[in-house]
């Protein structure tokens, strides 16, 4: 029989117990061993869950306290020297240093730089390597959990970030190739595997998720030195790959001297035969069957028939069934959302159940009777589904096919628009203004549950909320800030708040995924087609308005990231749905402008993330992700000012989608980069305004005034004048109002301080 394994499983817990113990550690309430318990129990119970779902092995060392590529940062003291005075006395605070900065005990250290895990909405924390970088292994926390399973009588099997890809993923901070550092690297790895060995370890997974890029012959050749140097020096290897298919790199990731190969099946099926006649002789083919990025039950016939052709060519010895990638992407148990509409609920597959259907399919390919009836009564479930009345509006796939083609066109040139604009608002030379959210404090998390739970009367929330919403404009209004945002106090997450106002969404309860370290989401469900019902955001944006004479900004999350950060249906392309959505926020957009709200941020901080692994894909997706923002916000008058923001972005391969968008202002984070993402707008000459980041708000860390002026006078070195806002990098939603303050007015007086200069 078919073995069935995971290349990885949710971490934070289903009620988010990780991020409560590291909260409360963070806060000081609890110690390093109460956090290490605490962290021991998910693991445990994990594994649990997935041997009671049909797993016969499970990962180990998938788990992190906070990131994995930070784990093998530091297990392979690829750390900065600036860090490795406290990572040395005290191993736990140095690593927390490292992923959200320290400012306290006589150390004030950054962060590291974050950025997308590929095109996922999860963050990973990037490695800085030196050009004279040296590696050893420091902690043993790989061989640690696996031990910790064996013990506990799993069947486990390790799991590492491998070689290259670590590099690839990592940055050089003085420009050189991380490749470079390859064989320096390599005895690491060939001393850990060896560790992992003496430890019982039957197999060892080694993720490559960088096969399935568009790689060039040196990185052909760091595939085939590395993998020639782990051959035969450890546990037997299985190569994972996923998020795409191999395509070029196929005859690569196949030849290299592995024990086993694992290709995701789910988004790219196509390519099993091509690896099915590259396979050595002999070699282990792991098939992601089910996906692991998105909810949907699986086709399990096709999971089924793909399978057996695998098993034809292989014999079942050699077949593994797993999930496409990782279920870190997914909730973990659909058990729990016994608050989901039926219908709804019956086309849904978490992580959980994603291990239950490889259960399926693997004693379905044995021939057991039960699971071929599970796979009978799959398929009728995933029938009546493409059939029901709730997924289709006809109506409003009529108003999309007559759309006149220049809807998304601007009346003028941004030249015109910001002269009107620049008259109408009498700003200063630097405008601040911050990117929308303020912090969500408990009081404010109580009142919104005590609101929903029917504690608290719709009169009484919206008071409160009131009061919270006039504090933010009287604090931006006393620290001097020039275009304010209402503090978004009524809203729980940024996609979220304005699907459950949509038709065609629907909201889990428990449903948590992981973007970084503590920080989750409950990506919501688009299961039909996209409409809005009634405004959606006018109440607060006019209430917040009425408090003050100065511009207040509208706030809506654009229809690419309301897209990419949700769990999206599979039976129409995304850009069909991504129209639905921009239609719905383009009514928004005029409601707000005809309420007198004459500056609006439409954010699009996801919409590189959904940008194609294979560069031949890029055109398409950019073309139709800029037409649904401009579909949105380009309906307004030349003196209506909109903004965008894009986080944690590389721009230098989108600049010119990110120009033909046509905001007004583009705001982005470029602090943790010291203004390097501002390069790919210098290079360009990026016509419209721009907002460089000038603070981390992922940390707790307050930078001084001087500190944002350095930042500043990079910008300004390269930048016009007259272009150039002052704000945060994001949203402040999860800072405390003590760190905003000192902040913001660090912020302001920087900014007070280049315009006393720039007048004189």
């Amino acid at each position: 029989m078919s073995t069935v394994t995971l290349l990885g499983f949710p971490r934070i817990g289903l009620k988010r117990e990780l991020k409560r113990a590291l909260e409360l550690y963070w806060r000081g309430e609890i110690d390093a061993a109460a956090l290490a318990d605490a962290a021991a129990s998910l693991r445990r119970r994990h594994w649990q869950l997935a041997r009671d779902a049909g797993a016969d092995v499970v990962p180990v060392n998938d788990f992190s306290l906070y990131d994995h590529v930070l784990d093998h940062a530091v297990l392979f003291d690829a750390v900065p020297d600036s860090h490795r005075p406290l990572l040395d006395a005290d191993p736990l605070a140095g690593y927390f240093a490292l992923a959200r900065g320290r400012q306290s005990g006589g150390h004030d250290l950054r962060a590291l730089e974050m950025t997308k895990w590929f095109d996922t909405n999860y963050h990973y924390l990037v490695p800085e390597l030196t050009g004279d970088q040296a590696f050893r292994l420091r902690g043993d926390k790989p061989v640690a959990q696996f031990k910790e399973a064996r013990d506990a009588g799993f069947a486990a099997r390790p799991v590492l970030l491998g070689p290259v890809s670590f590099l690839r993923l990592s940055k050089r901070v003085d420009g050189g190739d991380p490749l470079a550092l390859l064989d320096r690297l390599l005895p690491c790895y060939v001393e850990l595997l060896g560790q992992l060995k003496d430890a019982g370890a039957q197999w060892v997974q080694i993720d490559e998720p960088c096969l399935v890029l568009d790689l060039d012959a040196a990185a052909h050749d760091a595939y085939r030195r590395a993998y020639d140097a782990l051959a035969s020096s450890g546990p037997r290897v299985m190569l994972a790959t996923y998020f795409g298919a191999l395509d070029d790199n196929v005859a690569l990731a196949a030849s290299l001297p592995v024990d086993g190969l694992h290709v995701d099946l789910a988004r790219a099926p196509e390519q099993l035969a091509a690896v099915l006649a590259a396979l050595r002789p002999g070699t282990t083919l792991s098939l992601g069957v089910v996906d692991g990025r998105n909810v949907w039950r699986a086709d399990l016939d096709r999971a089924l028939a793909l399978a057996r052709r695998a098993r034809e060519a292989l014999g079942d010895a050699r077949v593994q069934l797993s999930a496409s990638c990782s279920l870190l992407h997914v909730p973990i148990d659909l058990d729990a959302e016994t608050a989901l509409a039926p219908l709804v609920r019956s086309w849904l597959a978490f992580a959980r159940q994603k291990i239950e259907e490889l259960r399926t399919v693997a004693d379905a390919l044995a021939g057991h009777e039960a699971a071929i009836a599970a796979l009978a009564a799959a398929r009728g479930v995933r029938a009546a589904r493409l059939l029901s009345p709730l997924v289709v509006k006809p109506a409003l796939r009529k108003r999309l096919a007559t759309l006149p083609p220049d809807l998304g066109d601007r009346r003028s040139g941004y030249a015109e628009r910001v002269a009107r604009q620049n008259a109408a608002f009498a700003l200063p030379v630097l405008p601040t203004t911050t990117i929308g959210s303020f912090p969500q404090t408990q009081a404010i998390r109580e009142a919104r549950a005590n609101h929903r739970a029917g504690r608290l009367s719709d009169r009484e929330y919206d008071a409160y909320l009131e009061r919270e919403t006039a504090h933010a404009v009287r604090v931006q209004e006393e620290l001097g800030i020039d275009v304010l945002v209402h503090g978004e106090f009524e809203r729980n997450d940024m996609v979220e708040y304005f699907g459950e106002q949509l038709d065609g969404y629907a909201f889990t309860k428990l449903g948590w995924v992981q973007s970084y370290g503590s920080r989750c989401v409950k990506p919501p469900i688009i299961y039909g087609d996209v409409a809005r019902p009634k405004p959606m955001t006018l109440r607060w944006s006019r209430y917040a308005q009425s408090l003050t004479p100065r511009p207040m900004k509208g706030m809506l999350t654009g229809p690419v990231t309301m897209l990419n950060w949700s769990f999206v249906r599979d039976d129409q392309p995304c850009a069909d749905t991504c129209r639905q959505i921009a239609l719905a926020l383009r009514d928004e957009v005029l409601d707000l402008e005809a309420a007198g709200i004459r500056v609006i941020q439409i954010d699009e901080p996801a919409l590189r993330e959904g940008l194609p692994l294979k560069r031949a894909d890029w055109a398409a997706y950019l073309a139709w992700a800029v037409e649904c923002f401009r579909l949105t916000a380009n309906g307004v008058a030349d003196g209506t000012q909109i903004h965008t923001h894009m986080c944690y972005s590389e721009f230098n391969d989108i600049i010119d989608a990110v120009a033909a968008m046509d905001a007004d202002v583009v705001s982005i984070e470029t602090s943790r980069s010291r203004m390097e993402l501002l390069d790919a707008f210098v290079r360009f000459r990026y016509p419209n305004g721009i907002g460089p980041g000038v603070y981390d708000i992922h940390s707790p860390r307050v930078p001084s005034r001087d500190e944002m002026v350095d930042l500043l006078r990079k910008a300004l070195a390269v930048l016009p004048t007259g272009n150039v806002w002052i704000n945060p990098d994001c949203g402040l939603k999860t800072r405390d109002w003590p760190e905003v303050r000192a902040a913001l007015e660090a912020m302001v007086s920087a900014t007070q301080a280049l315009r006393e200069e720039l007048a004189a």
